[in-house]
């Protein structure tokens, strides 16, 4: 929990320090997100950064149901879900039209989860707004996948490098590759973690290549599909 629990104070951090330095013109760029711009992909994370808050106000359920992989299904991406995603962003994203307060916004949201995290145990139960019964500690995994890989998005759309810090890259590489055998003479991200052979891929082109941020090749599809890796779901 402590090893999540940095990745997604460094993370947000590091967004809520780009936030700071943005141009009101660049709140309506294009994202790699459409139909969202850079002011709706924000909303949207800022809604998911917060949204521990109310889960852990709630009643917590009997059993835990899905881990991190499982919660990144294609059940959440069937066009209804993914239009009530989309409307919703954009509804709150005009809620807040400068950066001042977009950035206001995020800033309290996530160190309202941060808060609202402290002292509760990792086995904590809560449930997803999807019906999904989970830990806390892979719920919050889920909320550094979420931060890490938007922000790659916002970094494209702002026509930035990247700025996916180590602590989260760690996270989102090991979600990807730790339900699977690691072969022998793979490029190791860091230790008990690995990745398939001749791939030669850092932390940030595996998040990238995985979540579908770059394409793959055909060699590289071939690599990846011989170990099984966990593919996410980001989109229909």
């Amino acid at each position: 929990m402590d090893t999540l629990r940095a990745a997604f104070r460094d993370e947000c951090g590091r967004l809520a320090q780009v936030l700071g330095g943005l141009a009101e013109e660049d709140l309506d760029r294009p994202t790699p997100c459409p139909p969202w711009t850079v002011r709706d992909l924000l909303a949207h994370v800022r809604t998911g950064a917060g949204r521990l808050v109310d889960m852990l106000a709630a009643p917590a359920p009997e059993r835990a149901e899905v881990d991190a992989a499982g919660y990144f299904g294609a059940a959440k991406f069937t066009p209804e879900v993914d239009r009530d995603r989309i409307d919703a962003a954009r509804r709150e994203a005009h809620a807040l039209p400068g950066v001042p307060q977009v950035a206001a916004g995020f800033v309290r949201a996530w160190r309202a989860t941060d808060a609202a995290v402290a002292g509760q145990p990792p086995e904590r139960l809560v449930r997803t707004r999807h019906g999904d019964a989970m830990t806390l500690t892979e719920f919050l995994r889920t909320r550094v996948v979420e931060v890490a890989v938007h922000g790659l998005d916002l970094a494209d759309a702002l026509g930035r490098p990247p700025w996916l810090t180590p602590t989260a890259a760690a996270v989102v590489a090991d979600l990807l590759t730790g339900g699977s055998p690691a072969p022998s003479g793979g490029a190791t991200t860091r230790p008990g973690q690995t990745i398939p052979d001749g791939l030669g891929w850092d932390a940030l082109t595996l998040v990238r290549k995985a979540t579908g941020r770059s394409a793959l090749t055909d060699r590289e599809r071939a690599l990846v599909d011989r170990p099984g890796f966990r593919w996410l779901s980001f989109g229909g």
